[in-house]
């Protein structure tokens, strides 16, 4: 499940995260990331995913 999540976090940064964490303050701020540039957005969704 977790490979299926990441590669949602490389299509849609924002959806992945979602998935993991739900709407909380990680969510918004990859949304913040990704609008700021695309790679930023990944890496922060990623991120979270390999975490938990």
């Amino acid at each position: 499940m977790d490979f299926l999540r990441i590669v949602i976090a490389i299509l849609l940064p924002p959806l992945g995260v979602a998935l993991q964490v739900g709407l909380r303050g990680a969510f918004w701020l990859n949304i913040l990331l990704t609008l700021l540039g695309y790679i930023p957005g990944i890496v922060h969704a990623v991120w979270i995913i390999a975490r938990r």
